[in-house]
């Protein structure tokens, strides 16, 4: 878990670097039977989330963390890249707000990612 954890952080960041808010890393292993880390930002336009979704994404493929699937990048309010252990969330502001996976997923220990190494 520790490489799942480091690619999130790692994910965070490029989020983060490229315009994005309110970034957060959520670790849900032990209560999510599907995955272990949620990445969730918000993103400033449909445009700007789809080019951290493919850059994130090339993140992956340079890793060991290659996506098995990628979804809404059709969409203005919310785009999800699956990387079987870490699932980023990039919203835009209303979804954010709207589906509030930080607060659905509440139980989850929040992941220090900016000064992590």
């Amino acid at each position: 878990m520790d490489a799942a954890r480091e690619f999130a952080i790692q994910a965070a960041r490029l989020a983060a670097s490229t315009r994005c808010n309110n970034v957060v890393v959520l670790d849900v292993s032990g209560i999510s039977p599907i995955t272990d880390f949620f990445v969730v930002a918000t993103g400033t336009s449909p445009r700007q989330m789809r080019s951290v979704s493919d850059e994130i994404a090339e993140l992956g493929e340079k890793s060991t963390f290659a996506p098995l699937s990628q979804s809404g990048q059709d969409g203005e309010s919310w785009m999800l890249t699956d990387f079987v252990d870490v699932v980023v969330h990039l919203f835009s502001p209303d979804a954010r707000q709207y589906y509030d996976l930080d607060g659905l997923w509440g139980d989850a220990k929040v992941v220090e990612w900016n000064d992590a190494k």
